[in-house]
């Protein structure tokens, strides 16, 4: 029969804005939305009534729903207004220097106070106050990384994220100590370095010790602040040497903190080889300063990604990876690979197996900027 073939509701609609998106739109100043930024002091800010100082929110390509940034300028010689919230937050400083503090109603031990600069990292607990103030007579200018986009989705209820009570003494205690610089550690699955402390005072200058798993001479530590679920990593380059190119889940966002360079993205489907394909122009590129930033996956989940120093030092960057929602997959002891050639069921492509125009793309890029191509012959092999 004719009604066994007719549908039922519509196949095309406008997506409605998320709790998180109706909720940055009324906030009142500018919303930038792109692939990445060549240098984060080229937005426009806007004046930021909730928090007292200049902002302008950050909606990369394929971070929607799971990471939330936003650009915030603290006024010469200001403090913004205190706040606290239920979703986490990581504070990257771009330029200037001042303090923070962090309290909890419920504290005898009152408020605690720790200094930053440029390219410190740091996040106050969750649901702790805490009040940023500006030392100097210039404007201090921070990159901020939140995962308000999910928490906001969950609870549906700003009383419950601005105004709830909770106290996570488990994460805070105000222990004298807790923004005290420490020594690394190795993770105990995966053996990389980690950055077991709460506050990085200077992620332009600290060692990061020799890894090698992304590229030859490549350094790396990971981190995770305050107890939070939003984690990241610090790496670095030699001049004139690449990443691998590797695929993971979407959210992650790549801040570069010394030198100059790009990042090159793909979608997974149209293979390793997207130039030798004739998909050359499904690529996707984000040159960038320090202070410039990128979206890994601007497509979704799983596009390839690879990132290029190309200045005559070496190429530093800060990855934002996010937190809740964490994908999981298999069961407790299963294995779990990071870092290994595709062809043997990791998740990068060797640079043997590449397609031939990122080499020659980079080997230009150097050139243009008075670099050495200076990546060994043999990993090509």
């Amino acid at each position: 029969m004719a009604e066994d073939l007719e549908l039922v509701g519509r196949l095309r609609w406008k997506r409605p804005p998320t709790v998180y998106e109706s909720f940055i739109e009324e906030e009142g100043i500018p919303v930038f939305r792109g692939l990445g930024v060549y240098d984060v002091r080229e937005i426009t800010l806007g004046p930021w009534k909730r928090t007292g100082g200049r902002g302008a929110y950050i909606e990369l390509n394929g971070v929607g729903g799971k990471t939330g940034m936003y650009a915030l300028e603290i006024p010469p010689g200001a403090a913004l207004n205190p706040e606290k919230h239920m979703y986490e937050e990581i504070f990257y400083v771009v330029e200037g220097r001042g303090t923070t503090e962090i309290w909890n109603d419920g504290n005898s031990k009152g408020k605690q106070t720790f200094e930053w600069q440029t390219s410190s990292l740091f996040s106050p607990p969750l649901n702790s106050w805490h009040r940023l103030v500006n030392a100097t007579s210039r404007p201090a200018l921070l990159l901020v990384a939140t995962n308000a986009p999910p928490i906001m989705f969950l609870y549906r209820s700003r009383q419950s994220i601005f105004d709830n009570p909770f106290e996570f003494d488990d994460r805070y205690k105000a222990d004298t100590d807790y923004f005290k610089p420490g020594d690394l550690t190795t993770h105990e699955h995966t053996g990389r370095y980690v950055n077991p402390s709460n506050l990085i005072p200077d992620t332009l200058n600290c060692e990061i010790p020799l890894e090698n798993q992304r590229g030859p001479g490549h350094r790396h530590f990971g981190w995770t602040l305050s107890g939070n679920t939003f984690h990241g990593f610090l790496a670095e380059y030699p001049p004139g040497r690449y990443s691998k190119a590797h695929y993971h889940e979407s959210g992650a966002v790549v801040v570069c903190v010394r030198g100059k360079g790009y990042s090159i993205t793909w979608p997974k489907e149209i293979g390793i080889r997207p130039w030798e394909a004739g998909k050359g122009h499904l690529v996707k590129r984000q040159d960038y300063v320090a202070g410039g930033f990128v979206s890994a996956a601007p497509g979704g989940d799983n596009w390839y990604h690879a990132h290029f120093g190309t200045a005559k030092e070496n190429f530093r960057v800060l990855a934002f990876l996010g937190g809740y929602p964490r994908p999981v997959y298999g069961a407790p002891g299963d294995e779990t690979t990071w870092n290994l050639d595709q062809a043997q069921g990791g998740n990068s492509i060797e640079y043997r197996d590449e397609d031939p125009q990122i080499r020659k793309d980079y080997m230009e890029a150097l050139r243009k900027e008075g670099g050495e191509f200076r990546m060994p012959e043999s990993v090509y092999r």
